[in-house]
């Protein structure tokens, strides 16, 4: 048996956060993934993570209360306040950290830190790289892992690991079960303390933009371990995701000026959301291309319309958008500098989990949850995008913090 402090399941943004920062408060950390960590869905996030920086002439007036408002009112109202609260916070604290740990921001001329509009603000509030944000702060948290171990603190990596349960005796969760995906053997990881940080579900829809490894057993495990679930009837579908394949067209395309157009040639975004057009919510702008593909207005009678940007130029698109680029030409074969996308709605993220509080503690004494797997609400009805990276970084934080402060209490 391996024996840990804290035993994180997953390596995506959340887990990693959650690693680091138990292992800077001292514990033996274990981080059990069912693919190598750099190669978790995390990575294929692309537009952006949101932090009321005001760092830009556009949005100098931001503030964290008016985040956390346009995130309330993103989610119908529906999210809890209070953890919205901590999220929008504490969002420039965690972007200037990011920064200094290592992720290439993309920068204004004058240095700062560029930000881009996305849907639910109306004015930029979403710091990027390029199109490849989730990539590169992914890898920097990795390497923040690598250095703690330099560094002198435990952290363990069961890379290739298939987690098949959770241990619990006595009511309290004290490890996971997990196959050796190389040898087929089974391993058990006793921990003080179990965070799970698994991600989304995505692979439970026909159309999804999320990775093969997306199946929500994150959500189960603690599930059938006595955990709660929450709010798992609210399902975000994203309006732009690439038609056959279903990856994502990141909202960074329509935050840089791109068009939504029908089949009759028509920029008919102004029919449903006349003020915000192609930023309005997810939830609007997908209901809106259904609508139109419905009524017969899709592009060549088929279930699709065009994301347009070839009015941006070669120069913007190769510069902010060139992610986007190689998998239109990698996929479809085509040239999105030269001929417009096709594109429909696809099942993007869950705002349902594992029920937490704003520490990430379940009912389930000893098992916390964080990320897309986990529930503490910020989300209510519908995310905004932006604030799925945001949510990883902050509350890993948070909850890596909380688990490695339990797990001295915890015997096994």
């Amino acid at each position: 048996m391996r024996v840990h402090d804290v035993v994180i399941v997953g390596a995506g943004l959340a887990g990693l956060r959650a690693a680091v920062a138990a292992a800077e408060a001292g514990v033996d950390v274990a981080v059990v993934s069912k693919v190598y960590p750099v190669r978790s869905h995390s990575g294929a996030a692309q537009g952006g993570i949101n932090a009321a920086l005001a760092s830009i002439p556009e949005n100098a007036d931001d503030t964290w209360e008016k985040h956390a408002y346009d995130t309330v009112k993103g989610s119908d109202f529906l999210a809890d306040q209070d953890a919205v609260e901590i999220l929008c916070r504490e969002a420039p604290l965690r972007i200037v950290e990011l920064e200094r740990w290592g992720v290439p921001f993309s920068r204004t001329p004058e240095g700062r830190i560029d930000q881009r509009p996305f849907g639910g603000a109306g004015f930029p509030r979403t710091c990027y790289a390029a199109d490849r944000t989730g990539m590169y702060i992914m890898h920097a948290l990795y390497q923040r892992c690598l250095r703690a171990r330099g560094e002198g603190r435990p952290i363990t990596f069961y890379d290739e690991h298939f987690v098949t349960a959770c241990v619990v005796d006595d009511g309290r969760c004290r490890g996971v079960i997990a196959l050796d995906l190389r040898s087929g053997a089974p391993v058990a990881i006793a921990g003080r303390a179990v965070l799970f940080a698994t991600g989304g579900l995505g692979r439970t829809f026909g159309r999804t933009t999320n990775a093969l490894i997306s199946t929500g057993l994150g959500v189960i495990l603690p599930y059938r371990a006595g955990a709660l679930l929450k709010d798992m009837e609210f399902i975000q579908f994203h309006p732009t995701t690439l038609i056959g394949s279903n990856i994502l067209m990141t909202e960074g395309a329509r935050g840089e000026g791109g068009y939504l157009v029908n089949g009759k040639g028509e920029r008919f975004m102004g029919r449903y959301a006349p003020k915000a057009m192609e930023l309005a919510p997810r939830d609007i702008v997908s209901r809106s291309i259904m609508t139109e593909i419905s009524e017969g207005r899709g592009v060549g009678g088929q279930p699709y319309v065009h994301l347009d940007i070839r009015h941006l130029g070669r120069r913007r698109i190769m510069e902010r958008l060139p992610g986007i680029r190689e998998i239109c030409l990698d996929f479809l074969g085509i040239e999105p500098i030269a001929e417009p996308i096709p594109i429909q709605p696809g099942q993007h993220y869950a705002m349902g989990g594992v029920d937490t509080d704003t520490w990430g503690q379940t009912a389930v004494p000893g098992l916390l949850a964080a990320g897309e797997c986990a529930c503490v609400s910020v989300h209510g009805a519908n995310r905004l995008g932006g604030n799925s990276l945001l949510e990883c970084v902050v509350f890993g934080a948070r909850v890596g913090e909380r688990a490695a402060a339990l797990a001295p209490e915890m015997s096994f």
